[in-house]
């Protein structure tokens, strides 16, 4: 689904270049899910918004279904640590603005989106503004918006970090539920090692800047929704610590 090969990026700031990433290789089958973690600063953003054909590699290349991502593509979805919510249109406007866009007709909007709305628990809540709702009601929108376009490829910009640790993990478990049922491709960027490994049936590791990928990890028991009381959950949190603590003392 995502072959990610050779890729570098820099960015031109007025105190002159920044690496971002160095020599990025990554590869995700269809419907499989992948979390990328690294320290602050270390390039998982950019990789997130090259894959969304935001941003353009100086090396390598992004291709997404064998397709080189040279702009945004229409079955992708971007869902943002802000939100990314209009406070002026209220939780059905925004949920369907992306059909808007698209010129969907109005009973087909109401098809798409209704139902996907309930499954959130935001079918009560259609005509509040977002400063009316917490923050996990405000990335539920933010998630309906996303699936009402049906997406192949999800694609999530530590989307939880603001939120309460418990109701972290309630959406951490309506994602993997979502993704069970219509089985996307995902790939998450998290500061978050336990939502890395819960979600995450592939992990990458990244250094600090420029990032690159330390390890590569399969985690084939992500999905499980009583992954988190297994010993195999606590041995791969483990792990992945490990790694991370080593390149931050240069290891």
């Amino acid at each position: 689904m995502i072959d990610v090969t050779g890729v570098s990026l820099t960015y031109q700031q007025d105190s002159g270049k920044v690496e971002a990433l160095n020599g990025i290789d990554l590869h995700i089958s269809p419907g499989e899910s992948c979390a990328i973690i690294g320290p602050s600063g270390c390039g998982k953003s950019s990789l997130l918004f090259l894959m969304a054909g935001l941003l353009s590699p100086i090396k390598g290349s992004v291709s997404v279904s064998g397709v080189p991502v040279s702009g945004p593509r229409p079955e992708t979805a971007l869902i943002l640590q802000d939100y990314g919510l209009f406070p002026w249109k209220n939780v059905w406007q925004n949920t369907v603005l992306g059909l808007e866009i698209r010129h969907v007709e109005k009973k087909k909007q109401k098809e798409i989106a209704l139902p996907i709305l309930e499954q959130l628990g935001l079918a009560d809540f259609i005509h509040h503004f977002p400063g009316q709702l917490s923050g996990g009601m405000r990335q539920r929108v933010a998630i309906a918006r996303a699936l009402a376009l049906h997406p192949d490829l999800m694609l999530m910009d530590e989307p939880f970090s603001a939120l309460d640790a418990l109701t972290r993990e309630n959406l951490q478990r309506t994602i993997l539920d979502i993704w069970q049922q219509r089985r996307f491709t995902m790939v998450l960027v998290t500061h978050s090692i336990e939502e890395a490994v819960f979600l995450g049936r592939q992990v990458g590791v990244f250094s600090p800047r420029p990032g690159r990928i330390l390890a590569l990890m399969e985690n084939p028991m992500a999905g499980d929704p009583s992954y988190r009381s297994m010993p195999q959950f606590y041995h791969q949190c483990t792990l992945i610590r490990g790694i991370l603590e080593g390149s931050r003392n240069g290891g």
